[in-house]
């Protein structure tokens, strides 16, 4: 066989064309399908035996041409191209009955592939359906319409938030001029001290009546102590037990007190030891004997001839020891003296320890703090004994809060009960100008420049007790022009009864 000759798979040369041009993969594969379509087609019209068509004759022309459909190389069809112009044999064969058999009939339509799921029904019939779990349905988006605003809308709405504004700002400047005046000051006295009236039935015994009022309480049916819901049971609850809080306030246990002979007993006998332990370091070499303590008064006696030969020598050196010895005795005193940082900080460890005992509070009432020296020893003290609270100074009554330990509060309250003199009153002092940001009521004088009188000027305690915990951070005081002011102040720590209790106190 021609292997130039044959319309084979090879690939065809064309020595006209020297440049070829790119195919795509379609074309060769169309070009491809054509040049099989016309292999095959050669090789039916020519057939072995001058090609007959029936029995086995065709089937064996069928194979001849399966064999000739081959490439310039010999190679077998690819398998996407058997296809291509192959002939059908109409007979059958054993393997050919046997398909066809299993096949179904072509009368029968096959029924497509049900890719969709089940219906609604047949969820709702499942046993284990939860219709919690069901997917969200989603409802079809509806498109919304123009909705134009109205003309004027805007302007209506901000001339009402105008309306509203110059409405508060009236307010607010007719509040200011009442607290000016002084009108709204006792307006909440009357109202915190008057009495609730008593529930139509107290919590505790809601659990154990049925019903929201007592008047029932005589039927044993409406008592709920034997009934199923009770909150009566045989049950008993044990609380745990903790630490009584008086026990941390108790002070410590003091010595037992010595009369002055047991005390000079018992000096006596640690002095006696103590010089016998120098004596035995003496004999032992251990440290060296003390020279002779040489006074006056026995200076005959220790020094006796020297003394006869040179008493004015002797005299002159005896008062030079004694000198010694006394300059020795103040630098020891000095040595064994704390340091100013040392005393400051034995000072407050004392107070921390006095403050973790137990916390006290004191409530002053004091009429005017026009005299500057009082509020100077006021503040000062208070900072000084490590006490936490406020100085609220109004133009009618001043008042004065303080929070620490048991010793601090009792110093405390001798120095305001006791020691300063409240109606003693003092020229104010200037510096750089600070007595004009005072106001006027906190002033020593009056607008003629004279002293105020402060002889009905007087400190009252109205309330001493103990607290949990302090109210306050640090010591402070603060000017309150008004009442509101003053209890504004105070309910940030929680004590603005103290004000109400201030004034109802006469």
């Amino acid at each position: 066989m021609d292997r130039h000759g044959s319309p084979g798979l090879g690939p065809r040369h064309d020595g006209s064309s020297r440049v070829q041009k790119p195919e795509s993969a379609a074309d060769k594969l169309a070009a491809l399908k054509a040049r099989v379509a016309a292999a095959i087609g050669m090789t039916q019209t020519k057939g072995p035996g001058g090609g007959s068509s029936n029995g086995l004759g065709s089937l064996g022309g069928l194979n001849s041409v399966t064999n000739q459909a081959r490439g310039g190389l010999n190679v077998g069809l690819h398998p996407a191209l058997a296809d291509v112009g192959q002939i059908k044999p109409p007979s059958k064969t054993f393997n050919d009955s046997r398909s066809s058999r299993s096949a179904p009939k072509p009368s029968q339509k096959q029924k497509p592939l049900d890719l969709a799921g089940p219906s609604a029904d047949e969820i709702k019939n499942n046993p284990y359906y939860d219709p919690s779990l069901s997917a969200p349905t989603t409802k079809p988006r509806q498109s919304r319409q123009l909705i134009f605003n109205q003309k004027g809308k805007y302007i209506a709405q901000a001339n009402a938030l105008r309306r509203q504004a110059a409405l508060e700002a009236l307010k607010k400047k007719i509040a200011a001029q009442t607290r000016k005046v002084g009108i709204d000051e006792d307006i909440d006295v009357e109202k915190n001290f008057l009495v609730e009236a008593p529930p139509a039935i107290e919590w505790w015994d809601e659990g154990l009546v049925d019903g929201n009022t007592y008047d029932s309480i005589e039927d044993p049916n409406f008592i709920k102590i034997d009934t199923p819901d009770t909150i009566v049971t045989s049950y008993i609850q044990h609380p745990v037990a903790i630490e009584p809080p008086q026990d941390k306030n108790a002070p410590a246990p003091k010595p037992m007190y010595l009369t002055s002979k047991e005390m000079a007993k018992l000096r006596r006998q640690r002095r006696g030891a103590e010089l016998k332990e120098q004596q035995a370091k003496i004999r032992l070499g251990l440290e060296p004997p003390p020279p002779p303590k040489v006074k006056k008064g026995n200076l005959m006696r220790v020094l006796g001839s020297e003394a006869v030969l040179d008493p004015t020598a002797v005299e002159a050196r005896v008062e030079k020891e004694i000198r010694g010895r006394f300059e020795i005795h103040m630098q020891t005193n000095e040595e064994r003296k704390l340091s100013k940082e040392e005393r400051h900080t034995k000072l407050i460890k004392h107070q921390e320890e006095d403050a973790a005992k137990g916390l006290h509070i004191l409530v002053f009432k004091i009429s005017t703090l026009a005299n500057g020296q009082h509020r100077y020893k006021i503040n000062i003290n208070a900072e000084q004994m490590a006490l936490t609270g406020i100085a609220l100074m109004n133009p009618k009554m001043n008042l004065v809060i303080v929070e620490g330990g048991a010793y601090s509060t009792r110093k405390y309250k001798k120095l305001m009960c006791d020691r300063i003199d409240w109606t003693e009153n003092a020229p104010s002092r200037d510096k750089d100008g600070k007595s004009e940001a005072l106001r006027q009521w906190l002033m020593a004088e009056d607008e003629k420049g004279e002293l105020k009188d402060m002889s009905l000027n007087k400190c009252q305690l109205i309330f001493e007790g103990e607290v949990k915990s302090r109210g306050f951070r640090k010591w402070g005081s603060k000017v309150c022009e008004t009442d509101a002011e003053a209890r504004e102040t105070l309910a940030r720590a929680k004590m603005e009864n103290f004000w109400n209790l201030a004034k109802s106190t006469q």
